[in-house]
């Protein structure tokens, strides 16, 4: 082989295994090793949700009650309060029913916005005269409202009204969203 053809030989493999890392290099290490980015991480952004169950009749407001809860994005929580009650499902053998007000919210981002999933419900048991025999068995009367929203920070939003089937009322869900930092 004449000297020419060695120098090119040569050189065309440093051309071709200059781009090729060697374990154990300098080079191959830092490839290896993600990139620095430019960005720092987003530190967490904390929120409050105020949910208000509001009892309306003949459009005035008659009672209403006060939730709250802190949560950050993709972080769901929730509030239960209320009674469970055992059931008997067959001869000795009993499952428990949750009769109360459960709540539940997450936030997500979408498109660089807020959107704001929520889940209420309410339970109670059927005053006696609404219960019409049902031996010894509870009567749970429920109500429950749900879902999806673009969130409309400070604002008081309405999530849902449902009208009571045993009476002149309905019940709304109202939830506030607050960032706390």
């Amino acid at each position: 082989m004449s000297k020419k053809n060695v120098i090119r030989s040569l050189a065309a493999a440093v051309l071709f295994l200059g781009g090729m890392p060697f374990v154990g290099t300098p080079r191959a290490l830092a490839e290896d090793t993600p990139k620095a980015t430019a960005e720092a991480p987003k530190p967490l952004e904390a929120y409050r949700l105020d949910f208000s169950i509001n009892e309306l009749e003949d459009g005035k407001k008659i009672n209403t009650r006060q939730y709250s809860m802190n949560l950050t994005k993709d972080q769901p929580q929730e509030i239960k309060i209320g009674t469970r009650v055992p059931v008997e499902i067959k001869q000795g053998d009993f499952d428990y029913l949750d009769v109360g007000t459960n709540l539940s919210g997450r936030l997500a981002v979408h498109n660089d916005q807020l959107e704001l999933i929520v889940h209420a419900e309410m339970s109670n048991f059927a005053i006696p005269e609404q219960a019409q025999s049902h031996e010894s068995h509870p009567l749970i009367r429920q109500l429950k409202i749900g879902g999806g929203t673009l969130v409309l920070l400070g604002k008081p939003m309405v999530i849902g009204v449902a009208d009571d089937p045993n009476s002149k009322r309905q019940f709304e869900l109202e939830v506030t969203v607050t960032k706390i930092r």
